[in-house]
């Protein structure tokens, strides 16, 4: 008999039985992952598809990713973001509908991770901020699997979280006996996506269990906890964790630049609520 875990697992690794993704995902992945295909070529798929490419657009173009100029092509995109990330974005781009439209709260937290992530990146000199801020996007995103995919499981984890001092992770473990984190590593893998995007996911809440990218998961684990400090967006609970030391260290971190750290954080997220509310409207508009 399956335990509750290992069902979870075979349902996330079951494609179909997750959200529809687009059609051009299939094509996408298997470019990708072609050492023949080039970006003009990825590009040019991309683009076939109106409303995935408007999508990409719009998000290299937000304050997500803090780039000074309008980027107008999906060829721009995938020089300056690079093939992991617009591929991370158009494979997540139906779940991040879902996310806009019914889990409001736990967008905003995602996209401020994000926005978090790319400013940490900058003031620490850390290499490929994109891939880092595209995976504190997406920290959350076992989350959106359980509110969609275990309903019934995802009101008993409502319930013990309003109902005492308990976080929404120990309440996911307490029912599913995983959390959101791990079942979030197990969708990078049925997406296909690279380790590198996967780690930092699977491991934000333990970065001491981060082996090879462990710079990446602190500076995720960060950002998550800054977010949630900030009182940006709802990730489901109101408890504000303590900055492992793993990932305190892992950062060279002192007192002072986290201080400064969170104040370009605070300026910054003026702007992601605007995009938030953006975005809000534009689905409103299609009601």
């Amino acid at each position: 008999m399956q335990t509750k875990r290992e069902e979870i697992n075979r349902m996330v690794q079951d494609v179909k039985s997750l959200p529809a993704l687009p059609g051009i995902v299939v094509k996408l992945r298997a470019l990708a992952e072609s050492d023949a295909a080039s970006l003009q070529i990825i590009a040019r798929l991309i683009s076939s598809d109106q409303i995935l490419s408007a999508k990409v657009l719009k998000l290299v173009n937000s304050p997500f990713y803090g780039f000074p100029g309008r980027v107008s092509t999906v060829s721009n995109a995938l020089i300056l973001l690079g093939v992991n990330v617009v591929k991370a974005l158009v494979l997540s781009s139906s779940i991040f509908d879902l996310m806009e439209e019914n889990v409001v709260g736990l967008w905003e937290h995602s996209l401020g991770a994000g926005v978090a992530a790319n400013i940490i990146t900058k003031r620490l000199a850390l290499p490929d901020g994109e891939e880092i801020s595209t995976a504190a996007l997406l920290h959350d995103i076992g989350k959106v699997i359980i509110k969609i995919k275990l309903k019934e499981e995802a009101e008993r984890i409502r319930l013990k979280v309003d109902g005492g001092e308990v976080s929404i992770r120990e309440a996911e473990k307490e029912v599913l006996d995983v959390d959101h984190a791990e079942i979030g590593g197990w969708l990078g893998k049925t997406w296909c996506l690279p380790e590198k995007l996967i780690e930092p996911i699977a491991c934000h809440h333990d970065p001491v269990r981060s082996v090879t990218y462990a710079d990446r998961t602190a500076v995720v684990h960060l950002s998550d906890i800054l977010i949630k400090a900030s009182g940006f967006g709802y990730s489901g609970d109101d408890l504000v964790p303590r900055i492992q030391e793993a990932a305190w260290k892992k950062l060279n971190l002192s007192d002072h630049v986290l201080r400064e750290i969170v104040d370009e954080i605070e300026d910054k997220l003026i702007e992601v609520k605007n995009f938030s509310l953006e975005i809000q409207s534009s689905h409103e508009g299609k009601v």
